[in-house]
């Protein structure tokens, strides 16, 4: 069976538009005093600059949420708290408020999901109107239970960041956890600059709160992790391999058949919008082109399929079926660690997309072939 290679592009191209049309939409409430750089974190964390240029609409009389079309984040920013106990109040009200009305929606693109307490490192404390209401808010979010991390901001002097992270875990407030950051390089002078630092964690601790059907979400968004999009796209990887071993058990010999093409598509989609990236047909193309070989077999899946066998002999049919099963799921598997490989160095840069729309098919199998080498002998040497 002759494959269109064009097809399976097009076929990639579409999951992929439909996969990012249907993430779910992640919503933040960012809190804390006027010039804490809520809007320099934001900035710094997310790939669309929303406390920049996001369109903000009022939800509440003090609470505003940003978002833009088609990007699935929304910031609910809240104004700073030096406006007086009474405010302080009438927005923790607020807040609870929008939290309860999205969780009576049963709608979780409605719901808030996380909110950043933000306090300025630089001020080596915390206030004492801001315990307050830490403490308040947690007392009556204990039947919501959002998540509330609390964001040391400027943390430019690490020695301070640290004593002030102790001096606020002395209170036990019902939080998840406290990340010192500095969401930018600080130049004090042409001899030193501060480097940023935190958002790695900040994000990992996100990833350890928000609900499974957020995880795709978070990784689509941020801009500061590549290991934890590469840990969320291995994950999506191993189920497809899950899903391809199932489709292994079948009587006929799957290494030559076109059976795994939907569950790989499907798979290189979802690692796709997990990197947050917009992917060309010609990438695609160029990407198929150099792992589809006639008749429908992925190379490395017929190169694997040998070797397997061979090591069977005269393999009888119940063997055949386990080793067309396993065979699914290392075809599956190369081929999606070969495509993290691919997504990562264009995320990095080490790999323009420009290079990509011009270079052939036989060049990006190389690279590809190249690339599972280098997976196969760190899998070796960790065998080892």
């Amino acid at each position: 069976m002759e494959l269109d290679i064009n097809q399976i592009a097009v076929d990639m191209l579409n999951a992929v538009n439909q996969k990012i049309r249907n993430l779910k939409h992640l919503n933040i409430a960012v809190v804390g005093k006027t010039g804490v750089g809520k809007s320099t974190l934001i900035n710094s964390v997310f790939r669309e600059n929303l406390a920049e240029t996001g369109i903000g609409r009022p939800v509440t009389t003090e609470i505003r949420k940003i978002s833009k079309p088609g990007y699935p984040l929304s910031i609910y920013d809240t104004p700073g708290f030096e406006l007086g106990q009474d405010k302080q109040k009438q927005i923790r009200t607020e807040l609870l408020s929008e939290i309860k009305k999205g969780i009576r929606s049963g709608n979780v693109d409605e719901a808030v999901h996380c909110i950043w307490y933000c306090v300025n490192a630089a001020s080596s404390r915390i206030e004492p109107e801001e315990v307050r209401w830490l403490k308040e808010f947690s007392e009556e979010n204990r039947i919501t239970q959002v998540p509330v991390v609390v964001v040391l901001t400027q943390s430019c002097f690490r020695k301070r960041a640290a004593a002030l992270k102790t001096e606020i875990e002395k209170y036990n407030l019902d939080i998840i956890g406290i990340v010192p950051v500095l969401a930018q390089d600080v130049n004090f002078d042409e001899d030193y600059t501060c480097k940023a630092y935190g958002l790695e964690t900040l994000i990992e601790m996100m990833g350890d709160c928000l609900p499974e059907e957020l995880q795709d979400t978070l990784q689509n968004v941020q801009i500061v992790s590549l290991k934890a999009k590469k840990k969320r796209a291995h994950a999506i990887v191993a189920g497809s391999v899950t899903a391809a071993f199932g489709e292994g058990f079948v009587p006929i010999p799957l290494a030559d058949s076109a059976m795994l093409i939907p569950t790989q598509v499907a798979m290189i989609a979802s690692v796709t919008a997990v990197f947050g990236m917009n992917i060309s047909k010609s990438i695609l193309t160029g990407f198929v082109s150099s792992v589809l070989g006639a008749g429908g077999a992925t190379v490395v899946g017929k190169t694997i399929a040998g070797n397997l066998l061979k090591l069977v002999p005269g393999a009888g049919t119940a063997v055949g079926g386990t080793i067309s099963a396993v065979t699914a799921g290392l075809i599956t598997t190369a081929l999606g660690e070969a495509y993290i490989s691919l997504m990562s160095k264009l995320y990095t840069g080490e790999i323009s997309k420009e290079r990509l729309d011009n270079v052939t098919g036989e060049e990006l199998a190389a690279f590809l072939r190249e690339e599972m080498q280098k997976e196969k002998e760190k899998e070796g040497s960790m065998a080892g």
